[in-house]
């Protein structure tokens, strides 16, 4: 070989090399912009969320100031309506807050599928333990809707007693003037409907404690900031209280027939009627179940998926306000362009960005005890939360509900692929 040729050689090895380190140059480059954007928009969020909280106190303070004034208001009769679906844990002590209300007179409304439930068993060991506390127990059978949930309301507001409706989730824990606290808005006729935050009470385990977290941070920190930016145009399906007209102008729970996320077009369309849509400075208790790891990201993935079918722009735009996969992006990128101090100030950034999140809104707000001495455990929960975001976006539009087998289409409304058929006894 020439010398020529030689030289040649390495003059073209050498500008593969500088190509090479070049074209990983740019690529890192492109994962550090993505990080910084990611950063500012995280903090952007944050600060938005900061206004929204200092809103949501004040506004909490006025109503309850309202609620104070006139000695004499009334308090017209309720009904609570519990959809009952198995024994879960801790089934029993959330249901007897509800038997427990200090409130002048109210029923409770419990449905299920069958008599076979063994939910019923519980039901009737409360009904035994207070039995000035009038129940019924509506059997609706296998449903005929895409929601199994919402065909077994509509049997039971059809039994309900009185014009007041309270619609609770079966997991739901609250204290004895939770309707001294729902019910006072809806004395106002321009107030259609009356829903509440509320805070994760976890079981065992570090999974369910950022489960737990994420519902009073992550969750409360999406809604007091949409209220804030657009008014309340949804309900959260923990608490859903409103008068019966309202509910029958709006052609009855039917209309929510074929939606996953019947609370969030329940809202909706109370909304759409004109009537306001009330957050309630009230907070509920979630109390979560004990599960496995896999069990609560399918569940997770599962809600994410209804909210990128029902709202998919702002479902996309939810991947810019986690804070966490942008801090590690922008410590790996950086520390790869020979800059560690910039990429360390993005990763810290990123923690104390996500542990102040959970003190502001999960305790600030929520007053969730749990937010303030594990706010550094919510930088994890966020990070899953990113991974769960993504997850929403893969694997097809199937899922599974309560043992069942649903799809999603168009719009967040469900469609049963396979269900149990079960008789009414």
């Amino acid at each position: 070989m020439t010398f020529s040729a030689t030289a040649y050689l390495v003059k073209s090895a050498a500008t593969c090399v500088l190509l090479s380190c070049e074209g990983l140059s740019l690529f890192w480059r492109a994962i550090l912009f993505v990080a910084v954007i990611g950063t500012a928009s995280s903090t952007a969020f944050l600060g938005i969320a900061f206004v929204a909280a200092v809103r949501n106190l004040k506004l909490a303070r006025a109503q309850q100031a309202g609620m104070a004034e006139p000695a004499d208001r009334l308090h017209p009769a309720v009904s609570i309506l519990k959809p009952l679906h198995g024994a879960e844990p801790q089934l029993e002590e959330n249901l007897e807050t509800f038997f427990l209300q200090d409130y002048p007179e109210f029923e409770i409304v419990f449905g299920c599928r069958s008599s076979a439930d063994p939910a019923l068993v519980i039901v009737e060991r409360l009904r035994a333990r207070y039995p000035g506390i009038p129940v019924r127990v509506v059997l609706s059978g296998a449903p005929h809707w895409p929601s199994a949930k919402v065909w077994s309301l509509d049997k039971m507001i059809a039994g309900a007693k009185h014009s007041y409706l309270v619609i609770s989730d079966s997991d739901i824990l609250v204290s004895p003037d939770f309707l001294r606290n729902v019910i006072p808005p809806l004395l106002l006729p321009k107030n259609g409907l009356v829903t509440c935050l509320y805070r994760g009470v976890p079981a065992r385990g570090i999974w369910s404690s950022l489960e737990a977290l994420g519902m009073s941070v992550e969750m409360a920190s999406g809604v007091i900031t949409a209220d804030m930016l657009e008014g309340m145009k949804f309900a959260l399906g923990c608490v859903m209280a409103m008068r019966r007209e309202v509910l029958e102008q709006i052609g009855g729970i039917a209309s929510m027939a074929e939606y996953y996320s019947d609370d969030f077009v329940l809202g909706n369309q109370v909304h759409a009627a004109g009537y306001q849509v009330v957050l309630s400075h009230y907070r509920a208790a979630h109390v979560l179940c004990e599960q496995s790891l896999s069990t609560t990201i399918s569940t997770q993935i599962r809600w994410m998926k209804s909210t990128r079918y029902s709202r998919p722009l702002g479902h996309l735009g939810t991947g810019l306000t986690f804070a966490v996969p942008y801090g590690i992006l922008g410590f790996v990128a950086a520390t790869a362009l020979g800059h560690s101090g910039l990429g360390a100030a993005l990763f810290v950034w990123s923690l104390l960005n996500r542990m102040a999140q959970c003190v502001s809104i999960g305790y600030g707000v929520i007053g969730d005890q749990r937010a303030l001495r594990l706010c550094w455990l919510y930088p994890l929960r966020d990070l899953l939360g990113f991974f769960v975001w993504m997850a929403s976006y893969l694997g097809g539009s199937s899922f599974r509900w309560r043992g069942e087998l649903y799809r999603f289409t168009s719009g967040g409304r469900i469609s049963p692929v396979q269900r149990r058929s079960e008789a009414v006894e």
